[in-house]
């Protein structure tokens, strides 16, 4: 007999099936017992009345695997309606009992304690729904940027230099050299604006820097994204705007969580504006956490919107690559998209001559050499191109509006934690 999954048992009432998954809640009652079993789809409620098979139930912890053949009978204070009865069950695997109950509603645990369980706590559907909602917003991402003309690339993440001069890189013994874990895609995006103009990407990326804060990670997910002949980076935050639609239209289709709405056209504001909106001084040449929680309640205040667009950073806190403002070399065509407040998104226009990249570099007292292989790809003709790129992680949590990264990442990697 073939398995079926439980979303499918509804369907089966009169017949036989089969079913297999964990157990998740034995009830024993005194003339019955209720075996409660979960897969991937949802729960099956069992009813057993065979002594036999009864003492062998009480035995078994919950999570352990069975595969059970039973009738299926209407039953409407069951999950889903209906029940197995005069079942048999076959022990796939026995289970030692889990650190909390996963069938409560909510997990009585502390995030640490759910992180160093992952393996199971990661089977509560209260865990499950972040990564389910991720996979559909990645879905979504692919899908826009593919009808868009968008060519999906898979780059290198071993790297013989660092992405992003003055940000800190993980090191490795490469045979013998040095190399290094990349953190992201920037330098080999670009050169593939040369072959396909318009590109993407959905990869791992690594980040060095010692924060130990509820939204930074050690290494995290990143949807890049890089086109070419644009006029500058406002072409490049139209197409923004398009993927975070598509995005959570595809979030839409798979929950009913209440979802912000991106506004056919996003408010933005000026960096040097930004500042003197949230009282901060002239020459501050970033922006902090604060200031962007106070930006986003200005957004949602003037524009009602739970997104904006911060423009023209400041040069001096910028990659090299950075495109400067032409009118206002002291800033750059670039952005950052605030989502409810926070960070979500970084990009711009970038660099696309040579003889610009030598002297960004000079200017920065940087040599090109471990650059090279990167500048290289300008000498043979390069359109105006820009890109962004989107932190899977970062848009989960504040999609979520949870308060900690951790919670919408399987397995964190920071500071202190490299497993499991």
């Amino acid at each position: 007999m073939q398995r079926i999954l439980s979303r499918a048992v509804p369907a089966q009432v009169g017949r036989e099936v089969m079913i297999a998954g964990w157990i998740h809640r034995r009830r024993l009652l005194k003339s019955v017992a209720f075996l409660i079993v979960r897969d991937a789809t949802g729960l099956t409620q069992v009813v057993v009345t065979d002594p036999d098979l009864r003492a062998t139930l009480e035995k078994l912890p919950e999570e352990s695997v069975v595969e059970v053949r039973g009738t299926v009978v209407a039953n409407e204070t069951a999950p889903a309606g209906v029940e197995l009865t005069d079942p048999s069950v076959n022990v796939l695997s026995e289970a030692e009992p889990p650190p909390f109950d996963l069938y409560r509603p909510t997990l009585a645990a502390t995030l640490p304690t759910l992180l160093d369980h992952a393996a199971v706590s990661l089977r509560h559907p209260q865990r499950q729904r972040a990564f389910r909602l991720g996979a559909a917003a990645v879905a979504g991402f692919r899908s826009t940027l593919d009808q868009a003309g968008f060519v999906e690339v898979f780059t290198p993440k071993l790297v013989a230099s660092a992405t992003e001069s003055g940000a800190n890189v993980f090191a490795i013994d490469y045979f013998g050299r040095p190399a290094y874990l990349a953190q992201s895609p920037q330098f080999y995006k670009q050169t593939m604006v040369g072959v396909f103009e318009r590109v993407y990407e959905v990869g791992p990326v690594f980040r060095a820097e010692p924060h130990d804060t509820v939204r930074h990670l050690a290494q995290y997910t990143s949807l890049d994204v890089e086109l070419g002949f644009i006029r500058d980076h406002h072409d490049v935050m139209a197409v923004l705007r398009d993927t975070l639609a598509g995005m959570l239209a595809a979030v839409s289709s798979v929950s009913d969580l209440a979802l912000p709405v991106v506004p056919a056209e996003i408010p933005a504001i000026h960096f040097a504006d930004a500042l003197a909106l949230v009282g901060a001084p002239a020459d501050e040449p970033d922006l902090a956490p604060a200031h962007e929680r106070a930006l986003g309640e200005w957004a949602q205040t003037e524009h009602g919107s739970d997104f904006l667009y911060v423009t023209g950073y400041p040069m001096s806190k910028r990659p090299f690559y950075v495109y400067p403002d032409p009118a206002r070399p002291e800033y750059s065509n670039s952005f950052d998209l605030l989502f409810r407040g926070t960070e979500l998104v970084t990009g711009g226009q970038r660099l696309h001559r040579y003889a610009d990249y030598v002297a960004a570099l000079a200017a920065r007292g940087e040599s090109v050499e471990p650059y090279q292989s990167y500048v290289e790809v300008f000498r043979h003709g390069m359109p105006p191109h820009g890109g962004f790129a989107i932190g899977l992680e970062r848009f989960l949590m504040r999609l979520l509006e949870v308060s900690n990264v951790r919670e919408v990442t399987l397995f964190p990697r920071d500071l202190t934690r490299l497993t499991p």
